[in-house]
């Protein structure tokens, strides 16, 4: 079998001119987005993109400044008492509540298009983000204005009103690459926050409209993030950029709006499961959602594989059983990119692991048209999670 990786490995060199990108092709197969024309799978920077698969971004934003993170991930993981303690040696005004932005509302263009109503050959739509928010006063504090386009391509079913709750800006990783971030406020007076990971061949302009749904029927507001190469954000998709753009996100929904981890949710669909799990085995938080996981991306093109080896990606059953949070795993048994038994075997591993969903018939990409998995979020969060 490694034979076999080698040459594929050394095939995909002599097309691609990247070991590093040879070896994230390998599992090109957990996607089936993966078909889109690599012609036409550039990120603003012009690189190509190879995380499994990419599309163009679907949305762009403009603001005054940026969030910069300045400490990276632990290297154990950190309990709430010790984040307690560490957030309490802040000074009350740090540098990171300083340089965040607080969005406000833009003023329209006279001919701005509302959304929802795009002619066909108009590449975006203008329109106001921040929620009505106004600018932070206090030293330091920029004045936030900011702006969300969503191009024609973009999955948009709402109103103005809905998007007007959504506020969008740039953070910083740790490997200095510009990671655009979203939050949307799909229930003000909820105890919990989603971190959610997404899944391949996304971004935040297409998931958008999903989050503002989801979040208004589970009762959560809910932040998210394009992964180094995805969207607006800068740099190249890599494995090492997935675990730095968790910890951006994580560092900047902890300290631009002051989410306790006790409140945060970690919830990752498919290679978004990825960052989820290292960033929980590495944090203790509320709980965490894993939506059709994948046990490590050589276990996905080889599904004999029985054992993690050095070259493998994505190791995630090498760190589920560091996670201390409840975990909650999700999976269709007709899954046709990600096996059902990897979301078995994750599930297996979880030492807090609670009652699975394992949607019967359900394959990769159609889990949330199924009854069963708001029922389960639902029940998993208001009545067996602490509510006050």
């Amino acid at each position: 079998m490694r034979k076999d990786i080698d040459e594929r490995v050394a095939e995909q060199q002599r097309a691609q001119g990247s070991d590093e990108l040879a070896k994230l092709d390998l599992i090109a197969g957990i996607d089936p987005f993966c078909s889109i024309d690599r012609s036409c799978v550039q990120n603003e920077e012009g690189h190509d993109s190879h995380l499994l698969a990419f599309v163009r971004p679907l949305w762009s934003v403009e603001f005054d400044s940026e969030l910069h993170i300045l400490r990276g991930g632990p290297t154990k993981q950190i309990t709430f008492e010790e984040e307690r303690q560490a957030q309490a040696l802040l000074p009350k005004t740090s540098v990171l509540s300083q340089r965040g932005i607080s969005a406000s509302p833009v003023p329209e263009a006279p001919n701005a298009i509302p959304c929802g109503c795009i002619p066909a050959r108009s590449p975006t739509a203008r329109a106001r983000g921040g929620g009505g928010r106004a600018p932070e006063e206090g030293p330091g504090a920029g004045p936030g204005a900011c702006s969300l386009h969503l191009s024609e391509r973009a999955d948009w079913q709402y109103s103005q009103r809905e998007l007007d709750a959504v506020e969008v800006f740039f953070s910083r990783t740790a490997r200095d690459n510009r990671l655009g971030c979203m939050f949307v406020r799909c229930a003000p007076s909820s105890r919990y926050t989603l971190l959610f990971s997404h899944g391949n061949a996304v971004d935040l302009g297409q998931m958008c409209s999903f989050y503002i749904g989801l979040g208004s029927r589970i009762n959560c507001n809910i932040f998210s993030y394009d992964y180094s190469g995805y969207g607006v954000s800068s740099g190249k998709p890599s494995e090492k950029n997935l675990y730095a753009d968790i910890d951006a996100a994580w560092q900047a929904l902890r300290t631009r709006y002051g989410v306790s981890p006790e409140n945060i949710i970690l919830y990752g669909q498919s290679i978004g499961t990825v960052p989820t799990v290292d960033l929980a085995s590495r944090y203790e938080c509320a709980a965490v959602i894993l939506h059709s996981p994948l046990m490590s991306g050589l276990r996905v093109a080889f599904p004999d594989t029985r054992k993690t080896y050095c070259f493998d990606a994505f190791p995630s059953i090498d760190k589920i059983s560091k996670v201390t949070s409840p975990v909650l795993v999700i999976h269709g048994t007709e899954d046709e990119v990600i096996d059902f038994s990897h979301g078995l075997a994750m599930y297996e591993r979880c030492p807090r692991a609670v009652e699975p969903l394992w949607v019967e018939g359900a394959g990769h990409n159609d889990i949330e048209l199924y009854a069963q998995y708001l029922e389960r979020l639902k029940q998993f969060i208001s009545h067996e999670l602490p509510n006050s």
